[in-house]
C-alpha cells in the first residue's frame, strides 16, 4: 500500500512538472504570436514566426540554456517592424533583452511591461511611439539598460521611480518630447554611469544629489532649458558633460562656480557649453580643467573678457571653440602649445592683433576658422607648416600684405581657403596652382592686382572660385578650361580685358559666371547659348558687342544680365535690342551652287552610313552571341552557363546547398560540371523590389574590375526559370572560408567551426581589404565606391586571403561627375549598414570615397578587438570608435581581441620582445582605424 501511495505521488509530481513546462512552454509562444499579431508589416522577417518549428528558432528569439523553454532574448532591432507592441510582451518573464530599436512601431510603450522583473536592457530607439513611460518600469528591478530614444510623440515626464532601480548603468531618453524637471529620485541611481536626456523640454535643475554618484561619466544634457549645480567637481569618473542648447545664464564669478568645481574632476575629457546666454567674463579657472581635455567648446554666448593667457596649459585639446562671442584682446602667444589641438575656432568675436606665428607649431590642426574679427598685419608665414590643414577661415578683418607662398603649396587642403575681404594685396602666387584638391577658393573683397596666373588651371575638382571686388587685369586665362569641376565663378568688378572664352562652355558643372563690370570685348560666344549647365549669367557693364545668341540661359530674362553693353544686338524680343546687321557669312553661303549644296552632305551622310555597316559588320563577325548574359557583359569574354546547369549545380537550390541569404536574394553552393569547379551562386529574387537595380549594380561594378583582392566573377545568367518567371544569378569563385565576419565574431557557445585567427593573419586580411579599396578608388577607370564595406562582405579563400564582395549597392562614378562626389539621388536611400555608414550619409550628403574609409577603420578596428559597431554595449554617446580611441595608447591590450592567437610560432608567449612588437602592431593598426572612422569626412 505505502508502495501504491509513493508510485501515485511520484506520478502526480511528474504530471504537474510536465504541465508546468507545457504551461511556460505555450504561454511563451502564445505570447510571441500575440506579439505577431499586432505587427502590420515586417519585410518577411517573421515568417518563421509560425508553429511548424520551434519557437525558439524563430528569427530574433532566443532561449535559455537552464530554463530551455524560456524566452531570454527578443532581438528584433532593424527589421522593417511596423505596427504596435502587444501588451503579451509581459508574459516573456523570463526575458532579459528586449530590443525593437530602429522600426516603425507606434501607439504607447504597454503598461505590461512592469511584469519582466528579470529584464536587464531595453532597446526602444527610433521609432513613432507616443504616450508615456510606464511608471511600473520600476519593477524591472534587474534594469541596467533604459534606452528609449528618438520617439518624438512620447510625452510626459520621467517617471520618479526609475529612481528605484538599483541596478541602472545607463539612462538614455534623447529626442523624445518628455517635460517637467528631472526628478530628484534619479540621484539614488548610484550606479548609473551614462545619464542622456537631450533634445527634449527638462528644465529647471539638472540634478539634485547628482554629486553622490561615484561612476556617473557621461553626462549629456543639451537642447533643453536646464540650469546647473556647483557639486559637479564631486563626479569624479566624469569624462563628458554637455550642456549646449540650454538657456543657461551666468553673469558674475559666483554663477561661474560650477566651472571651479569641474576643475576637480580629473577624468574630464569633453566640456560644451555652447549655445546658452552665458555672459560676463571668461572665467580664468578654465585653464585648470584636466589636461585629459580634449574638446572645449562655449561658442554662441554672450562672453567677454579675454582669452586667458595660460590656454596652453589644456596640453591635451583637439578641439577649441570660442566662436561667436563678444571676445577681446588677442590670441596668446601659448596657443601654441596645444600640439594636439585639430580644430580652432575664434569666429565672430572683437578680437584683434597680428595672428601669431605659433599658431604654425601645431602640426595636427585641421581646422582653423578665425573670420569676422578685427585681426590685422601679414599672414604668419609658419601657417605653411600646418600640413595636415583642411580649411583655412580668415574671413572679414583687416589683414595686409602679401598672400605667403607656403599657404598655396599647403598639400592637404581641400576643404575652402577663404580669405575674402580683408586688405591683402599683390599678385596671386604662381602657386596657386599647387591647390590641386581645394574646392573653394574665396578672395573677394581685397586689393589683389596684376594678372590671374595660368597656374590656376591645375585646380581640376575646384568648385567654388570667388574673386570678384579687386584689381586683376590682363585677359582671362584659357586654362579655365581645365577646371571642370568649377560651379560657380565670379571675376566681377576687377579690370579685366580681351573677349570672353568660348571654352567657358565646355565647363558641364558650371552653373553660375559673373564677369560684370570689367573692361571685356569682343561677342558673346555662341557656345555659351549651348551650354545646359548654365543657370546664370552677368555680362553686365563691358564693351561686349554683336549679336546676343538666343539658346540656354540667353533667353531666360531672370537670370541674364547684359546692361551695360551698347553695342549688343539681336537676341531673344524680350531683351527689346536692335536687329543686327546682316552677315556676309549669310551672303556668300547663298553664292555656294546648289548642286553642290545638296551633293557634299548627300555622299557625306552615304560614307557615314557605309562605315558604320562595315564596322557593324566587322565586330559581328568577331563577336560570339550571348543571350544569356545581360548588356553590361556584352564587353566582356564570359563563359556561357545556362538555367538548368545552375539548377542542377546547386541540387535544384536545395537548403543544404544554401550558404546564406539576404535583401535581394540566396547564395548556394554549386558545382558547375561542364567547367568542374566548385562555385558560389547569388540567386536574385526578383519579386524583391530593388532587386533588379541590386543586380544591374553588381554587373556594372563588377564587369569593371579585375583584382585579387576583389571576389572573382565566373559568369552570369539572366533568363528565364521552369515556372517562365525572370531568373538573375550571379557565378563567382568559391570561398572557402567563408566570412570574415564569421571569424572574428564566433557563436554563443564559442563554436564557429574555424580556429581563432593569428595576429599575422588578421594583419595579412587587412593588407588585402585595403588593397581592394586602393584599387576600386584609384585604380579603376572610372572609380567604383562600394558602400557596404563590413566583415561580411569580406571573404576568405583557402589560403586565408581576403577577396571584397557584394557590390549590390556600389556607385560607379562616371567620367560626367566629379571626382570626389557623385549624384546621390537614389531609390536605395541610405547606403550601407547600420554601424558601418558614415555619418555624413546620415545628413544626405552624397556618397564618397571618404565613406568607404569610415567603413574601412570601423572594420579594422572590429577585425582586432572582437565587438562589432551594433553590440549592445555601444549606444548613443558611446560608438566603437570612440570605445576603441578613448584605449588608445596605453589600455590597447585590455581592448583587444581575445581570441586573437598572439604567438605565431613563437615558443616563449612571454618573451618581451614579442609582447613588446604586439603590443605596438596593435596600436598601429587600431589608431590606423580610429582615424580613418572620424566623424566628419575631411578628417
Amino acid at each position: 500500500m505505502l508502495l501504491l501511495q509513493l508510485l501515485l505521488l511520484l506520478s502526480a509530481t511528474a504530471t504537474n512538472s510536465a504541465t508546468a513546462s507545457s504551461s511556460s512552454h505555450d504561454g511563451d509562444e502564445g505570447a510571441l504570436l500575440a506579439f505577431k499579431a499586432k505587427i502590420s508589416s515586417h519585410s518577411g522577417v517573421l515568417d518563421s514566426w509560425n508553429q511548424s518549428t520551434s519557437y525558439c528558432s524563430w528569427e530574433g528569439v532566443t532561449c535559455g540554456k537552464q530554463h530551455r523553454w524560456r524566452v531570454v532574448s527578443l532581438n528584433l532591432s532593424s527589421k522593417g517592424l511596423a505596427g504596435t507592441i502587444s501588451p503579451a510582451i509581459g508574459n516573456l518573464t523570463f526575458m532579459r533583452l528586449l530590443d525593437l530599436s530602429y522600426n516603425s512601431l507606434h501607439d504607447e510603450i504597454p503598461a505590461s511591461i512592469g511584469s519582466l522583473m528579470r529584464l536587464r536592457r531595453l532597446h526602444l530607439v527610433q521609432n513613432t511611439l507616443t504616450g508615456v513611460i510606464p511608471s511600473n518600469i520600476s519593477r524591472c528591478i534587474s534594469l541596467r539598460e533604459i534606452i528609449i530614444q528618438n520617439n518624438k510623440g512620447l510625452q510626459g515626464s520621467i517617471p520618479a521611480e526609475i529612481g528605484n532601480l538599483p541596478a541602472l548603468s545607463f539612462l538614455g531618453l534623447d529626442n523624445n518630447s518628455i517635460s517637467g524637471t528631472i526628478q530628484s529620485s534619479l540621484g539614488n541611481l548610484s550606479r548609473l554611469a551614462v545619464l542622456s536626456l537631450s533634445d527634449n523640454y527638462l528644465e529647471g535643475l539638472i540634478l539634485a544629489g547628482i554629486g553622490n554618484n561615484p561612476y556617473l561619466g557621461f553626462l549629456q544634457l543639451s537642447d533643453n532649458d536646464l540650469s546647473v549645480p556647483a557639486e559637479l567637481g564631486k563626479l569624479q569618473q566624469l569624462e563628458v558633460f554637455a550642456l549646449d542648447e540650454n538657456m543657461l545664464e551666468a553673469n558674475n564669478e559666483e554663477e561661474w562656480e560650477f566651472i571651479d568645481s569641474l576643475v576637480n574632476c580629473s577624468r574630464l575629457q569633453g566640456l560644451d557649453i555652447g549655445f546658452n546666454r552665458f555672459s560676463g567674463k571668461l572665467p580664468t579657472p578654465l585653464v585648470n580643467l584636466s589636461i585629459n581635455l580634449r574638446w572645449l567648446q562655449i561658442s554662441n554666448n554672450n562672453i567677454s573678457g579675454v582669452i586667458p593667457s595660460d590656454i596652453g596649459n589644456l596640453v591635451g585639446l583637439e578641439e577649441l571653440d570660442f566662436s561667436i562671442n563678444l571676445l577681446t584682446g588677442v590670441i596668446p602667444e601659448s596657443i601654441g602649445k596645444l600640439t594636439r589641438l585639430q580644430q580652432l575656432a575664434f569666429a565672430s568675436n572683437y578680437l584683434s592683433g597680428h595672428l601669431p606665428s605659433s599658431i604654425g607649431n601645431l602640426s595636427s590642426l585641421l581646422q582653423v576658422y578665425a573670420g569676422d574679427n578685427s585681426f590685422e598685419g601679414p599672414i604668419p608665414p609658419s601657417f605653411g607648416n600646418l600640413r595636415k590643414l583642411l580649411l583655412l577661415g580668415l574671413p572679414n578683418n583687416s589683414l595686409t600684405g602679401l598672400i605667403p607662398s607656403e599657404i598655396m603649396e599647403l598639400p592637404s587642403i581641400s576643404m575652402f581657403l577663404d580669405l575674402s575681404n580683408n586688405m591683402l594685396e599683390g599678385p596671386l602666387p604662381l602657386e596657386v596652382g599647387s591647390l590641386v584638391y581645394l574646392r573653394q577658393l574665396f578672395l573677394s573683397g581685397n586689393n589683389f592686382s596684376g594678372e590671374i596666373p595660368d597656374t590656376i588651371g591645375n585646380c581640376r575638382v575646384m568648385e567654388f572660385l570667388l574673386m570678384d571686388g579687386n584689381s586683376f587685369q590682363g585677359s582671362i586665362p584659357a586654362t579655365f578650361k581645365n577646371m571642370t569641376g568649377l560651379t560657380v565663378l565670379n571675376l566681377t568688378d576687377n579690370k579685366l580685358n580681351g573677349s570672353i572664352p568660348g571654352n567657358f562652355a565646355t565647363l558641364t558643372n558650371l552653373q553660375e559666371l559673373y564677369l560684370g563690370h570689367n573692361n571685356l570685348s569682343g561677342t558673346i560666344p555662341d557656345l555659351l547659348g549651348n551650354s545646359t549647365s548654365l543657370l546664370r549669367l552677368d555680362l553686365s557693364y563691358n564693351n561686349l558687342q554683336g549679336e546676343i545668341p538666343k539658346g540656354g540661359v540667353l533667353k531666360n530674362l531672370t537670370r541674364l544680365s547684359i546692361i551695360g553693353n551698347n553695342a549688343l544686338c539681336g537676341g531673344i524680343p524680350q531683351l527689346h535690342l536692335p536687329k543686327c546687321a546682316s552677315f556676309c557669312a549669310r551672303k556668300n553661303r547663298k553664292d555656294i551652287p546648289k548642286f553642290l549644296r545638296i551633293t557634299i552632305p548627300t555622299i557625306g551622310s552615304l560614307i557615314l552610313l557605309f562605315l558604320v555597316w562595315a564596322g557593324f559588320h566587322h565586330r559581328k563577325s568577331k563577336t560570339v552571341p550571348k543571350k544569356d548574359l545581360p548588356p553590361q557583359f556584352a564587353e566582356i569574354e564570359l563563359p556561357i552557363v545556362l538555367y538548368n546547369d545552375i539548377l542542377k549545380g546547386t541540387n535544384e537550390f536545395s537548403e543544404a546547398n544554401m550558404l546564406g541569404k539576404g535583401r535581394y536574394g540566396r547564395v548556394y553552393k554549386g558545382t558547375l560540371e561542364n567547367q568542374a569547379i566548385v562555385v558560389t551562386v547569388k540567386v536574385f529574387n526578383v519579386q524583391q523590389s530593388g532587386s533588379y537595380k541590386s543586380f544591374q549594380a553588381k554587373c556594372e561594378a563588377l564587369r569593371r574590375v579585375r583584382h585579387r583582392c576583389l571576389l572573382k566573377i565566373i559568369t552570369c545568367c539572366s533568363s528565364i526559370n521552369h515556372q517562365g518567371q525572370d531568373f538573375r544569378a550571379l557565378v563567382f569563385e568559391f570561398m572557402a572560408n567563408g566570412s570574415l565576419d564569421g571569424w572574428i565574431h564566433p557563436n554563443l557557445d564559442g563554436q564557429n567551426g574555424h580556429r581563432a585567427l593569428s595576429l599575422s593573419q588578421r594583419m595579412d586580411i587587412a593588407v588585402d581589404i585595403v588593397d581592394a579599396l586602393d584599387y576600386l578608388h584609384n585604380g579603376c577607370q572610372p572609380l567604383i565606391i562600394h558602400c557596404d564595406l563590413k566583415p561580411s562582405n569580406i571573404l576568405l579563400n583557402q589560403e586565408m586571403r581576403a577577396c571584397v564582395g557584394d557590390f549590390g549597392i556600389a556607385r560607379v562614378l562616371d567620367e560626367t561627375t566629379s571626382t570626389q562626389h557623385i549624384n546621390s539621388s537614389s531609390t536605395i536611400g541610405i547606403r550601407g549598414s547600420i554601424g558601418y555608414i558614415a555619418p555624413e550619409y546620415g545628413e544626405g550628403l552624397a556618397v564618397s570615397t571618404s565613406g568607404d574609409v569610415f567603413s574601412l577603420g570601423i572594420t579594422l578596428i572590429e577585425m582586432f578587438i572582437g565587438k562589432s559597431p551594433t553590440d549592445d554595449i555601444f549606444r548613443y554617446g558611446i560608438s566603437l570608435h570612440y570605445y576603441a580611441e578613448a584605449a588608445l595608447p596605453d589600455k590597447i591590450m585590455e581592448i583587444a581581441d581575445s581570441n586573437i592567437s598572439l604567438h605565431d610560432g613563437v615558443n616563449n608567449s612571454n618573451d618581451t620582445r614579442h609582447i613588446t612588437r604586439t603590443r605596438e602592431c596593435l596600436l598601429a593598426v587600431i589608431q590606423l582605424g580610429v582615424l580613418c572612422s572620424k566623424q566628419l569626412p575631411t578628417e
